[in-house]
């Protein structure tokens, strides 16, 4: 297993910045870091045929909060086809037979039925697989990012590298 080296250098220069400047650094370099993941999780979708239309692909967000001065950074699945997420990740979907309401007409691909058998999927998971296949990426990219901002800001962080051992 590979580590990380030169986080505790920036972290000991992220101390030294005003609280609302170190904030904005960290949300700006934890989005970084989630966008490697997100990346990896739209390939995992990929590469499990689990696109068809890349709806929920592109459904995919990085989000960044702080909370009682923590920040965080999560990726969600969100929009139309966000909702699928869960069963693709974790449950799947045993077979079943979708109808319409009160005896009502679907319309599904250009045609208009009284129901439909849905054939069920096992669930393949593409979110837990990309963290861990990225994580080091990952920080990496936080690290870069958090050194970025902090050049621009004028501090001198040209020193400190961000690299797998």
């Amino acid at each position: 297993m590979s580590s990380v080296t030169g986080l505790r250098e920036l972290n000991a220069m992220l101390q030294s910045l005003p609280l609302k400047l170190e904030k904005n650094v960290l949300r700006q370099a934890l989005r970084a870091g989630a966008n490697v993941v997100k990346a990896e999780a739209q390939q995992q979708l990929a590469s499990h045929g689990n696109v068809d239309t890349g709806i929920l692909s592109k459904g995919l967000r990085v989000s960044t909060s702080v909370k009682r001065g923590t920040v965080t950074a999560s990726v969600k699945a969100k929009g139309e086809h966000g909702y699928i997420a869960h069963w693709i990740e974790f449950t799947g979907a045993a077979a079943h037979v979708i109808a319409g309401k009160n005896n009502g007409a679907l319309a599904f691909a250009g045609g208009v039925y009284r129901s439909i058998n849905h054939p069920g999927f096992k669930p393949k998971a593409f979110m837990r697989p990309a963290l861990d296949g990225k994580a080091q990426q990952a920080l990496i990219a936080v690290g870069e990012a958090i050194r970025a901002r902090l050049t621009k800001e004028g501090l001198n962080a040209s020193g400190i590298e961000i690299a797998e051992e």
